[in-house]
Protein backbone atom coordinates (compact mmCIF):
# COMPACT_ATOMS: atom_id res chain seq x y z
CA UNK A 1 0.00 0.00 0.00
CA UNK A 2 1.31 3.28 -0.77
CA UNK A 3 2.70 5.86 1.78
CA UNK A 4 4.51 8.77 2.47
CA UNK A 5 8.19 8.87 2.48
CA UNK A 6 10.65 11.39 3.98
CA UNK A 7 13.81 11.18 1.72
CA UNK A 8 17.55 11.79 2.53
CA UNK A 9 17.16 15.29 1.08
CA UNK A 10 14.31 15.42 4.00
CA UNK A 11 11.65 16.35 1.29
CA UNK A 12 8.54 14.87 2.33
CA UNK A 13 6.19 12.74 -0.37
CA UNK A 14 2.29 13.19 0.38
CA UNK A 15 0.97 10.07 -1.00
CA UNK A 16 -2.86 11.21 -1.24
CA UNK A 17 -3.42 7.90 -2.64
CA UNK A 18 -4.05 6.46 0.96
CA UNK A 19 -3.25 8.64 3.64
CA UNK A 20 -7.45 8.99 4.60
CA UNK A 21 -8.08 5.13 4.82
CA UNK A 22 -8.82 4.37 8.42
CA UNK A 23 -6.00 1.44 8.47
CA UNK A 24 -3.57 4.40 7.63
CA UNK A 25 -4.83 7.21 10.08
CA UNK A 26 -5.09 4.44 12.87
CA UNK A 27 -2.44 2.78 12.37
CA UNK A 28 -0.08 1.87 15.60
CA UNK A 29 -2.68 4.54 17.37
CA UNK A 30 -1.80 7.14 15.18
CA UNK A 31 -4.24 10.54 15.95
CA UNK A 32 -4.88 11.55 12.29
CA UNK A 33 -3.59 10.81 8.44
CA UNK A 34 -0.24 13.12 9.24
CA UNK A 35 0.88 11.56 12.53
CA UNK A 36 0.49 7.89 10.74
CA UNK A 37 1.82 8.71 7.32
CA UNK A 38 5.16 10.55 9.05
CA UNK A 39 5.87 7.92 11.48
CA UNK A 40 5.69 4.90 8.46
CA UNK A 41 7.98 7.51 6.70
CA UNK A 42 10.41 7.18 9.69
CA UNK A 43 9.45 11.05 10.37
CA UNK A 44 8.43 12.35 14.02
CA UNK A 45 5.70 13.77 13.72
CA UNK A 46 3.63 16.31 16.61
CA UNK A 47 1.02 18.81 15.76
CA UNK A 48 0.42 22.32 18.02
CA UNK A 49 -3.52 22.09 17.82
CA UNK A 50 -5.73 25.50 18.56
CA UNK A 51 -9.77 24.94 18.49
CA UNK A 52 -12.17 27.60 18.17
CA UNK A 53 -14.96 29.05 17.22
CA UNK A 54 -15.04 31.86 14.08
CA UNK A 55 -17.19 33.03 11.01
CA UNK A 56 -16.62 31.04 8.53
CA UNK A 57 -14.17 32.26 5.73
CA UNK A 58 -15.97 33.30 2.31
CA UNK A 59 -14.05 30.32 0.89
CA UNK A 60 -15.46 27.78 3.64
CA UNK A 61 -18.80 29.29 3.77
CA UNK A 62 -18.91 28.70 -0.28
CA UNK A 63 -18.16 25.23 0.19
CA UNK A 64 -20.25 24.81 3.28
CA UNK A 65 -23.45 26.59 1.25
CA UNK A 66 -23.95 28.54 4.56
CA UNK A 67 -21.79 31.11 6.20
CA UNK A 68 -22.09 31.60 9.81
CA UNK A 69 -20.04 30.05 12.99
CA UNK A 70 -17.88 26.85 12.06
CA UNK A 71 -15.39 25.30 14.75
CA UNK A 72 -11.70 25.78 13.59
CA UNK A 73 -9.17 23.38 14.58
CA UNK A 74 -5.94 25.62 13.50
CA UNK A 75 -2.50 23.18 13.58
CA UNK A 76 1.23 23.58 13.10
CA UNK A 77 2.40 20.21 11.89
CA UNK A 78 5.95 19.37 12.72
CA UNK A 79 8.67 16.56 11.80
CA UNK A 80 10.84 16.73 15.13
CA UNK A 81 11.27 20.25 15.75
CA UNK A 82 11.23 21.93 11.54
CA UNK A 83 7.47 23.06 10.92
CA UNK A 84 6.44 21.68 7.29
CA UNK A 85 2.63 22.74 7.25
CA UNK A 86 -0.34 24.75 8.30
CA UNK A 87 -3.29 22.98 8.36
CA UNK A 88 -6.78 25.08 9.19
CA UNK A 89 -9.92 22.40 9.47
CA UNK A 90 -13.23 24.37 9.34
CA UNK A 91 -16.05 22.17 10.57
CA UNK A 92 -19.70 23.08 10.90
CA UNK A 93 -20.83 23.40 14.42
CA UNK A 94 -23.47 20.56 14.64
CA UNK A 95 -20.91 18.44 13.30
CA UNK A 96 -18.12 19.28 15.32
CA UNK A 97 -20.50 18.81 18.74
CA UNK A 98 -21.91 15.83 17.31
CA UNK A 99 -18.63 13.99 17.09
CA UNK A 100 -16.85 15.57 19.82
CA UNK A 101 -14.00 17.14 18.28
CA UNK A 102 -13.91 20.52 20.20
CA UNK A 103 -11.30 19.26 22.18
CA UNK A 104 -7.40 19.39 21.15
CA UNK A 105 -6.57 15.61 20.98
CA UNK A 106 -9.22 14.15 19.32
CA UNK A 107 -7.89 10.43 19.43
CA UNK A 108 -6.93 7.88 17.52
CA UNK A 109 -7.68 8.40 13.91
CA UNK A 110 -8.41 11.62 14.60
CA UNK A 111 -11.26 13.77 12.78
CA UNK A 112 -11.87 11.97 10.65
CA UNK A 113 -12.93 8.76 12.64
CA UNK A 114 -14.83 10.62 15.18
CA UNK A 115 -16.95 12.02 12.44
CA UNK A 116 -17.76 8.72 11.16
CA UNK A 117 -18.72 7.20 14.46
CA UNK A 118 -21.09 10.55 14.93
CA UNK A 119 -22.39 9.06 11.71
CA UNK A 120 -20.91 11.79 9.31
CA UNK A 121 -18.52 9.19 7.62
CA UNK A 122 -17.00 10.89 4.61
CA UNK A 123 -17.64 7.77 2.60
CA UNK A 124 -15.11 6.81 -0.15
CA UNK A 125 -13.86 9.62 -1.80
CA UNK A 126 -12.86 13.32 -0.65
CA UNK A 127 -11.89 16.06 -3.44
CA UNK A 128 -8.31 18.28 -3.09
CA UNK A 129 -7.87 21.09 -5.07
CA UNK A 130 -4.15 22.00 -5.12
CA UNK A 131 -3.10 25.55 -5.77
CA UNK A 132 0.65 27.84 -6.39
CA UNK A 133 -0.08 30.80 -4.29
CA UNK A 134 1.95 33.79 -2.17
CA UNK A 135 1.90 33.18 1.17
CA UNK A 136 0.17 35.34 3.52
CA UNK A 137 2.81 37.42 5.60
CA UNK A 138 1.58 35.06 9.02
CA UNK A 139 2.55 31.91 6.58
CA UNK A 140 5.87 33.35 5.38
CA UNK A 141 6.71 33.70 9.00
CA UNK A 142 5.51 30.65 10.55
CA UNK A 143 7.01 28.72 7.35
CA UNK A 144 10.77 30.82 7.55
CA UNK A 145 9.82 32.11 3.72
CA UNK A 146 10.18 35.46 2.21
CA UNK A 147 6.98 37.41 2.40
CA UNK A 148 5.09 36.91 -0.75
CA UNK A 149 6.80 33.58 -1.87
CA UNK A 150 5.15 30.72 -3.58
CA UNK A 151 3.52 28.24 -1.28
CA UNK A 152 1.16 25.05 -1.99
CA UNK A 153 -2.11 24.83 -1.34
CA UNK A 154 -4.20 21.56 -0.72
CA UNK A 155 -7.87 22.23 0.08
CA UNK A 156 -9.20 18.95 1.53
CA UNK A 157 -13.09 18.80 0.99
CA UNK A 158 -14.43 16.37 2.79
CA UNK A 159 -18.53 15.03 2.23
CA UNK A 160 -20.75 12.31 3.37
CA UNK A 161 -22.68 10.14 0.85
CA UNK A 162 -25.36 12.34 0.77
CA UNK A 163 -22.80 15.07 -0.70
CA UNK A 164 -23.08 17.41 2.75
CA UNK A 165 -19.63 18.76 3.09
CA UNK A 166 -18.44 18.29 7.05
CA UNK A 167 -15.12 19.21 6.87
CA UNK A 168 -13.04 21.98 4.74
CA UNK A 169 -9.05 21.98 5.37
CA UNK A 170 -6.64 23.97 3.79
CA UNK A 171 -3.09 22.61 4.23
CA UNK A 172 -0.24 24.91 3.35
CA UNK A 173 3.12 23.33 2.32
CA UNK A 174 6.48 25.58 2.22
CA UNK A 175 9.58 24.11 0.99
CA UNK A 176 10.20 20.20 0.74
CA UNK A 177 7.29 18.42 -0.63
CA UNK A 178 6.36 16.72 -3.39
CA UNK A 179 2.40 15.36 -3.92
CA UNK A 180 1.57 12.12 -5.62
CA UNK A 181 -1.60 11.25 -7.02
CA UNK A 182 -3.24 8.85 -8.88
CA UNK A 183 -6.04 9.25 -11.57
CA UNK A 184 -7.82 6.51 -13.25
CA UNK A 185 -6.97 5.80 -16.65
CA UNK A 186 -10.35 3.96 -18.24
Amino acid sequence: MASNTIGADGIIIRDARSRYRTAQREEAGAHGAYEGELRRGGGSPRSDVAVTRVDAPAYVAELLGEGGEVVLRARRMYDGDRLVQLADTHIPVDVATAAGIEQVDTGVGGIISRMREAGYDQGEEATEDVELRESTAAEAEALNLQPGELVLSITHVGRTQDGRVVEVTRHTLGRGWKLRYAVPLT
